[in-house]
């Protein structure tokens, strides 16, 4: 059974990575509060190395190898932004990335693992290809297996988007984290509570993909079954790590419908002129569907990533 991270541990992996990542920006919307009564603090994590927060979880992985493990490359399976993230971290350490990717995965996200110079293994969308691809990509070329979120440093790394949130506006009532697997709600989870204990910190989640929000109502782990829904990044079950923090440490997950998502993203991208991935919308979307929930309160939404196929927009033509 793995470790659960203490706020030390984000702690040191936030002193351990900061040379690495970009401490991103904290942006308001005068417009968006109007439109949600709400007073909203966006932590851009879309402009972070490799375009998400994956990186943070990415760099302390791979700075926490010792040399001889680092040397035989790491690998992973993803949709797209931690194989980016990965790859980025294992090129800046100068080793070898090897990613397995659904044959669907975003273009966008397929070129951005290869231009970071990954040895890229495509599979079919199901997570049993995904990981029976993995194992073999892994027994020929004996590379560390860097989970995308079941991973104590992973999870460290995402906490510390949190961190600096608190450190630029210490004063957030609520703090809101899309949830996929997990990962970036565990690491905020850890690090919101111990600065701020009294903080709500709440998941945001599709609702047709709402396998975290059913886990955390049953009190059991329920796996993601044939998720259809625009965020991408989103399709993935809890593990057992993120599941265990999750119903421990969380105040409780939203879920949200697509329209919500796409009418999100359309806001951001025309009213603070920056480009977030539907997943990155998914805590916005939230917000609009919950206005009376949010009035007044100053919340803290992570914009998880920016990853998305310009050429596709999903509010084109809406």
């Amino acid at each position: 059974m793995l470790a659960v991270p203490s706020f030390h541990d984000i702690q040191k992996a936030h002193l351990r990575i900061k040379r690495m990542i970009h401490d991103t920006p904290v942006m308001t919307s005068s417009g968006i509060n109007h439109i949600t009564g709400s007073v909203l603090f966006f932590k851009c994590e879309n402009f972070q190395k490799a375009g998400s927060f994956k990186f943070r979880g990415a760099a302390n992985a791979l700075l926490s190898l010792d040399e001889e493990s680092a040397s035989k490359g790491v690998a992973t399976h993803s949709s797209g932004n931690h194989a980016a993230a990965l790859a980025l971290a294992a090129k800046l350490r100068g080793v070898k990335c090897f990613a397995v990717m659904p044959h669907n995965a975003p273009k966008v996200k397929i070129n951005a693992v290869k231009g970071y110079g990954a040895e890229i293994t495509f599979c079919e969308p199901t997570l049993r290809s995904r990981e029976s691809t993995l194992q073999n990509m892994i027994a020929k070329n004996e590379a560390v297996f860097i989970h995308p979120y079941n991973n104590f440093n992973v999870i460290c790394g995402q906490g510390t988007a949190a961190i600096e949130f608190l450190r630029e506006v210490p004063d957030i009532e609520i703090m809101m984290a899309p949830v996929g697997g997990g990962g970036l709600f565990s690491g905020t989870l850890i690090a919101a509570k111990a600065v701020h204990p009294e903080m709500k910190v709440y998941g945001a989640e599709p609702k047709n993909a709402d396998d975290a929000y059913q886990s955390f109502r049953k009190k059991r782990l329920i796996p993601s079954v044939k998720p259809n829904t625009i965020a991408d990044g989103l399709l993935t079950s809890l593990s057992e790590l993120t599941f265990r923090i999750i119903t421990d440490k969380a105040d409780d997950i939203f879920t949200v419908s697509e329209d919500a998502i796409i009418e999100a993203m359309r806001l951001i991208w025309e009213r603070m002129k920056i480009v977030v991935e539907p997943s990155a919308a998914v805590p916005l979307g939230v917000v609009l569907e919950n206005k009376a929930f949010f009035r007044g309160r100053k919340t803290g939404l992570i914009l998880s990533g920016g990853n998305i196929n310009v050429e596709a927009l999903p509010f084109q033509g809406v």
